[in-house]
């Protein structure tokens, strides 16, 4: 009589949202706290639907650059009054929440379920840059909307100093990362919210919401932080360099 055949091993639990979360890679405290928690949840869904990193990436293109293309449609229109603000701003608000929070799960996706790549992490970076130039372009043209006499160079400064923060996080990563302020104390994590992208993005979307006429100052006040902040680098740079 032929021995029955051993019971086959049980397939291993699916990962969870705290699997997914215990390998974000933060962002600053509105990112960790809101931005890579909905990121880990989407990310359970994918590996529930078997959709690769990819598959997310692509979505954080297809919804920022689209909702940034509606802001800038309807910039004049709202500027005229001819259209409310508030439902322009509020779909900024959200779609540009839930395509940084899609960017988010691709990464926990990948490192959890293994299926990180070097192709996979350039095509994340240059969805990143895509998508950011989308927004800046977004903002751009509300201000000019709303201030016609808004100076170009104004517009142009903010452009180029906007990438700062995108720049320095691909820059730091690795073995090679370095921080000028390494404390993680409440008081510093609140001020190191003007870099944190999540935040960033969620006052951004609010202005638009309740007073789209202050966007020139949101842009105003970026292009400071952002020059402030690029000038701190390359002096941090130049003493780690001098000091090599």
């Amino acid at each position: 009589m032929s021995q029955p055949s051993p019971p086959a091993d049980p397939a291993p639990p699916a990962p969870t949202a705290a699997d997914y979360y215990a390998v974000n890679r933060g962002g600053g405290l509105f990112s960790e706290a809101v931005s890579q928690h909905v990121g880990a949840r989407i990310a359970v869904h994918a590996h529930k639907h078997r959709l690769a990193p990819t598959v997310l990436t692509v979505f954080n293109l297809g919804i920022g650059g689209l909702v940034s293309i509606l802001v800038i449609a309807t910039a004049i229109p709202v500027a005229d009054g001819r259209i409310w603000a508030w439902p322009i701003g509020l779909l900024a608000l959200l779609g540009w929440q839930l395509a940084y929070a899609f960017d988010c799960a691709d990464g926990q996706l990948a490192r959890v379920t293994g299926q990180t790549s070097p192709a996979g992490a350039r095509l994340d970076v240059l969805c990143d840059v895509a998508v950011q130039i989308s927004l800046v372009a977004a903002l751009g043209a509300v201000a000019e909307a709303q201030v016609p006499d808004t100076p170009a160079w104004l517009l142009a400064a903010f452009a180029g100093t906007w990438m700062v923060n995108l720049v320095t996080s691909v820059m730091q990563t690795g073995d090679k990362a370095a921080s000028m302020v390494t404390s993680r104390s409440l008081p510093v994590r609140l001020v190191k919210l003007v870099r944190d992208y999540g935040a960033v993005v969620a006052l951004a979307g609010l202005v638009l919401t309740v007073a789209p006429q202050w966007t020139i100052w949101f842009v105003g006040l970026f292009t400071l932080v952002n020059a402030a902040f690029l000038a701190a680098s390359v002096m941090f740079s130049a003493r780690e360099a001098l000091h090599s």
